[in-house]
C-alpha cells in the first residue's frame, strides 16, 4: 500500500539553539499533512511559522519529538536523499559570483546527478520545464544580482520545482510578487498538488490567497498549532483573532 502521508509530526518541539541553551517556540506539536494537500501556514509575526518550516526540512534542529517524512524519521535520512524528498523556498536573498537565474534553477537537479554533478539531457529537460512553467524564460540568463525581488523569488520557486520533491515548503513565496503574479503562483502550486499529488506547505500573510487556493490551514499561535479545513476558518477563534474581523 502506498503511503500518502507526506509530513507527520509527533509531539514535536521546535525552536533554536542559542549557545548551550535551547529556546523552544512551538511545543508538543502533532500534525499530519498528506500528499495532495495544499496547506497554508498562518499566524502573527514571530509566532513560529518559519521555525515550523525550517524544522520540518532539517534546517533547524528538532528539540523534541519526531518529524517523519513519507513515514521515515528525518534524523535517519541522508542529506542527498532528503534533498530528493523535501525542497524549501526561503525569503532570504542569496547571491553568487556570476550565477544566472538558469544556474540557480539547474541547482535543483544536483541531487540527481553523478559524482561530478554533471547535468545530462534528462536533467536539462526538467530544468527547462521548471523555467517555462515559472515564467522565467525571458530572464533565465540574467545574473542573480540583476533580478528584481519578484524575479528572484520566481527563480527560487523554479529551483524548487526542478528539484522534483514530493514535498514543497515555501516561506512567504508571494512577498515580492505583484497581484497577478501572486494568483499565478498559487494557481501553479494548487495544480501541483492536484496533478502531481505533491504535498505543498506555504507560510503566508496573504490570507486572501491562502483561503482562496489552499485546502487546509495550519494556525500557529505560540506555543501550539492546529490544522483545520479552510471552510472552517471563519468560525475558528484563532483565525478570527488573526484577521481581527477584516476578512
Amino acid at each position: 500500500m502506498v503511503n500518502t502521508t507526506g509530513i507527520k509530526i509527533i509531539n514535536g518541539t521546535f525552536g533554536y539553539k542559542k549557545g548551550d541553551h535551547l529556546i523552544p517556540i512551538l511545543k508538543q506539536i502533532n500534525l499530519e499533512i498528506n500528499a495532495g494537500d495544499f496547506v497554508g501556514v498562518v499566524g502573527l509575526n514571530g509566532n513560529g511559522k518559519s521555525t515550523l518550516l525550517r524544522s520540518i526540512c532539517g534546517l533547524l534542529p528538532i528539540l523534541g519529538g519526531e518529524v517523519l517524512i513519507e513515514g521515515e524519521n528525518i534524523s535517519s535520512i541522508q542529506n542527498n536523499e532528503l534533498a530528493k524528498k523535501v525542497s524549501i523556498v526561503l525569503t532570504e536573498k542569496i547571491s553568487g559570483f556570476n550565477l544566472t537565474a538558469y544556474d540557480a534553477v539547474a541547482a535543483g537537479q544536483l541531487p540527481y546527478t553523478n559524482l561530478f554533478n554533471q547535468l545530462q539531457k534528462s536533467n536539462l529537460e526538467i530544468v527547462n520545464e521548471a523555467i517555462e512553467i515559472s515564467g522565467l524564460r525571458e530572464h533565465q540568463q540574467k545574473l542573480l544580482s540583476e533580478l528584481s525581488d519578484g524575479l528572484f523569488q520566481k527563480t527560487m520557486i523554479a529551483k524548487s520545482i526542478a528539484q522534483q520533491t514530493p514535498i514543497m515548503l515555501l516561506d512567504e513565496p508571494s512577498a515580492f510578487l505583484d497581484f497577478a503574479s501572486k494568483h499565478r503562483l498559487f494557481t501553479l502550486l494548487k495544480d501541483l498538488t492536484v496533478q502531481k499529488q505533491k504535498c505543498v506547505v506555504v507560510s503566508s500573510h496573504d490570507l486572501e490567497m491562502v483561503t482562496k487556493y489552499c485546502t487546509k490551514l495550519v494556525l500557529v499561535k505560540e506555543p501550539s498549532v492546529q490544522i483545520i479545513s479552510v471552510k472552517d476558518a471563519r468560525s475558528n477563534p484563532v483565525f478570527e483573532e488573526l484577521t481581527a474581523g477584516y476578512l
